[in-house]
């Protein structure tokens, strides 16, 4: 078994160092390709995506709009351009494909500053810290939009730390970069997870849409889990896995449908036995008889 500080040793051994981190490879270009994105205009002067990751236009064509930010908009009584609506029912629509907090994982930059500050707490062994409930984010929301409708101001967006990183790395803005090392030092020093698990209403957002997405983690080869934990070492949304992995008792299906879930993919790259994959929440259950031959080699050496 794995120690938690080093889960997905098995995994390395088993399929190799690269296998056993091949999403989060993706992952972290996913998010620094975003960043490139916006960054390449100012920088260079050949803008293929102009304006922020709050409402773009891409190749002075395709509309893309943050429906949260439409949300918050429409709550302070803003009224939008049609191309804000257009961009906003796109990226909808896009989420509900790939899954709602595919954002929280693929492109928002937040993320990288909170793995980071959780993979150095394990490191050096911090425990404890402040505890909140998992729905406080959602209260959080529901708070900035009660703020917007009584305000008129789009308020979460002036103090949002994904808003402010993008002013920071566009304009420099000193401030901006302090609220990054905040959110660093709260999650490394007070609260495991605390932002992005617990707190962020960008999150409770985008979990609302992940409980309808198509495209989802699942645990089709289950029958073969170990209960090494590795899984739940890395996994960001704990509380998600249980269900889909362990619910062939209750005749729960594999799927991890909970709209927590980011669709990282780490817990398909951490585990040796390959019980996870990507794929529809409509697809029937695999069977594990015919579990391609690669994955039966891996699952025999481990």
């Amino acid at each position: 078994m794995s120690t938690k500080a080093y889960p997905g040793r098995d995994a390395i051994k088993a399929k190799g160092w690269f296998a056993a981190h091949r999403w989060l490879i993706i992952r972290r270009l996913s998010q620094f390709a975003f960043l490139g994105l916006f960054l390449i205009g100012p920088l260079s002067g050949y803008y293929l995506v102009k304006g922020s990751i709050a409402s773009s236009l891409t190749f002075d064509t395709l509309p893309l709009t943050d429906p949260y930010i439409l949300l918050q908009s429409l709550a302070a009584g803003h009224v939008p351009e049609m191309t804000a609506l257009v961009g906003a029912l796109i990226v909808l629509a896009a989420y509900l494909v790939v899954g709602g907090r595919v954002y929280c994982a693929w492109v928002c930059p937040v993320n990288i500053i909170t793995d980071a500050a959780h993979w150095l707490r394990v490191r050096l062994g911090i425990q404890g810290g402040l505890k909140f409930s998992r729905s406080v984010r959602y209260w959080m929301l529901g708070m900035t939009l009660i703020i917007a409708f009584l305000t008129g101001v789009l308020a979460w967006e002036l103090v949002n730390p994904v808003t402010l990183i993008y002013r920071g790395l566009i304009f420099g803005l000193g401030w901006a970069w302090g609220a990054a090392l905040a959110l660093f030092l709260f999650d490394l020093l007070i609260s495991e997870r605390g932002w992005c698990g617990h707190l962020c209403p960008v999150g409770a957002f985008y979990a609302t849409l992940g409980r309808f997405s198509v495209f989802r983690v699942r645990a089709v080869y289950r029958d073969d889990c170990d209960d090494c934990m590795d899984c739940y070492a890395v996994c960001p949304e704990q509380q998600v896995i249980p269900a889909a992995l362990k619910g062939a008792k209750q005749n729960t299906g594999p799927v991890i449908d909970a709209g927590a879930c980011s669709n990282c993919g780490r817990c398909i790259d951490v585990c040796a036995l390959s019980v996870f994959q990507f794929g529809s929440r409509f697809a029937g259950p695999t069977n594990p008889a015919r579990r391609p031959p690669a994955d039966t080699k891996l699952r025999t050496a481990a």
